[in-house]
This record gives C-alpha cells, structure tokens and sequence, in this order.
C-alpha cells in the first residue's frame, strides 16, 4: 500500500513504510487533522480566507517532518520519531501552557513533558510492538539530532514548521521553501547550510515569523483568550481536562453548548474571536502575558569551515541574544470586561 500527499511545502510525497503508515491510520494521528499548529487562527487569518487553503494542522507538519526526514536519507527510526513527535499536542497546541497550572508559558513544554505519558495510553505501543520498534529508543530525542534540537539549532521539526508557516501566511510560497531545503546538507548529523547566503536568509525569515506569529502581539492575545475560555470552561465543569485532547472543533462544540445561559462565556467567546479585545499598555494592564520566543543560529560551510551565522555577522550575534529572550505584553482589555484579574 501507498499513501500518497500533495504536501504545500515539498510537494507531491508519499509513503510505503507499513509502519509509518498504520500510524498515519491511527485514530490517535488521525486526530492531529484538527489541531491547528499555532493554536486559534482567528487573529492572524486573512480577510475571507478559505479554511481549506488556511490549513495549518499539526498533522500536516508531522508528515512534513516524516517527509524532510525521509529526504535527507534519516533511519526509519528517526523517521518514525518525528513522525509521532507532536502526537501528544492538546487541542489548541501550546495555549495548553497558559491553561494548565504546570503548563509553562515560558518555555512551552507542557506537551513533550506529557510525551511519553501521552503515547502510552495510545494503540501506539501496540503498533510498535508489532513492528518489534523499541518505543522508548523512539522517544528519547538524543538518539535523533536531525529530528530534534535546542535553539538556536537547526533540525528536522523547526526548519518544517518554519518553512510551513512561512508558505501558509504567504511569507514566502511554495518554490523559496523548496530552495531553502534545497541549500540544505548533512554533516556530522547536523543540518548545514551550503552557503552563508542561504543560511543568512533563511535567519532572517525565521526572525519575520518570530516576531509576528511565534512571539507577536497577536500571539500574546491569542494565547491569553483562548486560555481565559478554557479555564472558565474547566472551572465550570463544561469539559474535563482529558476533553482537551479532543480537536479543537470538539473542545469547542462541547463548550459552546453552554452559551445561550452563560453571560460570561459569550464575553469571553467573543473576546477570543476579536482581534481588538486588548491594547498593550505597560503603564496599565490587567494581565502579563509571557510568549516563548524563537531565534535560529544555522551553522553553514564558509570556505573549508563551518561556522554559525553569528560568527560571521556579528550583527546577528546580537539578535540572538535579544530575541533568546521571552517576550513579555501587559494587556488591557478593551471590552468585554469581566471580573478584573490578578497580574501575574
């Protein structure tokens, strides 16, 4: 059997792996199509912009990993962590931080720190056992660098999800991507840039999505609203906690049932959906609002060395050093005042 994908990124893929693909079946990954990769797309979506073009699931990205992966000649095993990387993401992805009481706004870690967890109360295990594949070899990140890096370093989930949010929001389309993967080589399992050109390009489009997806203002405000309805929700018993590891279109149609005799879940309904509900305002605000931020630092062939980006532009040296930092916004809500909040 083959499946085959017309991926917005690479192109036209597929996959003939039998294990690869009775996880791509599972109903477990299968969920992953309704999970949105940024969290709410409402703020960032662009003037009647056709869902089904927007699509931006963490479905798609982990084919998209399974997939760069599979071009760089990875191990099976490499192919199949990353392909099952993001399994354990909530609805909602990383707003899971700001909901939970361990989430950490911070660093965003919730979902690897519930990883293995996670995985386990999955038909997962079975499948591996199936396929003899040892499943704690599979989920301890040291043994695939190509897969998973810290930052600033490159590898496989930060360089797709990069490439995949540049494509989706229009930042570049579909041929720059492939440029991009293209400029790309492996050495000593690590992902090089074969040129400082490519790779000094490259920085400075991650740094453009940073700043306006990944750690923007928009974010912030995404992240705060969207927390604010699913903590009301959990307070008021409208879903358990477990609910939130249905879909995000779920999550909400379990909630959204209680609309019609709740005041303040409309106000905070609509608030999530506006994307003029807060001002930043240092000076007075109602809450503070953390954002992880991102930042890339490649290493790429200069000549007959290898060397990062910031040893050759010292100007990015010092991006690095600002945009490590996380983000941090004091918002003021415009309307649709509840009940104020502690500042935290």
């Amino acid at each position: 059997m083959i499946m085959i994908f017309e991926d917005r990124v690479y192109g036209k893929k597929n996959i003939d792996d039998p294990l690869a693909l009775e996880i791509v079946n599972s109903k477990y990954f299968q969920r992953l199509k309704g999970i949105d990769q940024a969290g709410w797309p409402s703020l960032w979506e662009k003037e009647n912009y056709p869902m089904e073009e927007f699509e931006h699931s963490r479905f798609t990205h982990s084919l998209g990993v399974y997939f760069l992966l599979e071009s760089f000649g990875s191990e099976r095993e490499e192919r199949i962590a990353g392909l099952i990387h993001d399994i354990s993401h909530s609805a909602f992805s990383h707003t899971i931080d700001y909901v939970l009481a361990h989430g950490s706004p911070e660093k965003q870690s919730h979902q690897d720190n519930f990883h293995e967890e996670y995985i386990s109360k999955t038909d997962i295990p079975e499948i591996f056992k199936k396929y003899e594949i040892d499943l704690k070899y599979i989920l301890d990140d040291k043994n695939f660098p190509l897969k998973e890096k810290e930052l600033p370093d490159l590898c496989a989930d930060r360089i797709d999800y990069s490439l995949r949010t540049a494509v989706v929001f229009d930042e570049i389309d579909q041929k720059e991507a492939q440029k991009i993967v293209s400029d790309l080589r492996i050495i000593d399992s690590r992902w090089v840039f074969s040129n400082y050109k490519s790779a000094r390009q490259y920085t400075g489009l991650f740094d453009r999505l940073n700043k306006k997806y990944y750690s923007g203002l928009s974010t912030a405000i995404m992240f705060r609203s969207v927390a604010d309805y699913l903590q009301y929700a959990l307070k008021k018993k409208y879903i358990e906690e477990r609910g939130l590891y249905l879909t995000d279109k779920e999550v909400i149609e379990k909630i959204n049932i209680h609309l019609g005799q709740d005041k303040n879940l409309n106000v905070l309904w609509k608030r999530m959906n506006d994307k003029n509900c807060f001002e930043n305002n240092p000076n007075n605000f109602d809450v503070e609002v953390i954002c992880k931020s991102r930042i890339v630092d490649p290493i790429c062939l200069d000549g007959n060395d290898i060397k990062r980006v910031s040893e050759i532009d010292p100007a990015w040296k010092k991006i690095v050093s600002r945009e490590s930092k996380p983000k941090k916004y004091y918002l003021k809500y415009k309307k649709y005042e509840l009940s104020k909040r502690k500042k935290s």
